[in-house]
């Protein structure tokens, strides 16, 4: 009688780790439909996969269920997603190579540097910054627009395409600086100050 509930429990609790699994299971089938041309699918998918990321990170606050796990695994399933439709879209010509350059850049630019600073001091506590999610933001309206212009080519589609593109461009350098002011700043403090963030 004791083990329904708890069942219950345990799958509340892991929801939003679910989610975030969900949505990394997408971007191969989201990768497929914009080869294959399928924009309309496309679009779907991404924004499908758009709700999972605001729903799970809703779940988390709203019913306190973060985890060392999900602060972890959901700003990888963002990047990974984003990067690779960067790519994608890049190589199907509606992405410029500016921006893609740019993006995929500091990403695995933050990727190396933080694996380098878990090799070398264990696990390190860098929360994102407003202009980390800010850049995130820009890049999801980056990729909507530009599969939203293939479905409605029209001159207000057009115009949100390129602000969003300028923006992402904009946010990635100072997101970019703004990262390695704050690694700077962390490798400089002294050691007992990584073993307390642990």
């Amino acid at each position: 009688m004791h083990e329904q509930p708890n069942h219950r429990f345990n799958l509340y609790r892991n929801a939003p780790n679910l989610l975030t699994f969900v949505r990394i299971c997408l971007a191969p089938f989201l990768v497929a439909a914009i080869l294959e041309g399928h924009y309309l699918l496309s679009f779907v998918l991404f924004v499908a996969a758009g709700l999972t990321d605001c729903l799970d990170g809703l779940l988390a606050r709203a019913l306190k269920l973060r985890s060392v796990i999900g602060e972890y695994l959901d700003p990888v399933a963002d990047k990974l997603l984003l990067s690779t439709l960067f790519l994608v879209l890049l190589y199907k010509g509606l992405m410029p190579v500016t921006v893609t350059v740019m993006v995929f850049g500091r990403d695995v630019g933050i990727l190396l540097v933080s694996a380098i600073l878990y090799a070398a001091a264990g696990r390190r506590e860098f929360h994102p910054s407003i202009f980390g999610k800010a850049n995130t933001l820009a890049q999801i309206c980056a990729v909507a627009a530009v599969l939203l212009h293939q479905l409605i080519p029209v001159y207000g589609v057009e115009i949100c395409r390129l602000v969003a593109l300028d923006a992402t461009m904009g946010l990635t350098v100072v997101s970019g600086l703004h990262y390695a002011w704050t690694v700077s700043r962390r490798t400089g403090a002294p050691a007992a100050t990584g073993a307390a963030a642990k």
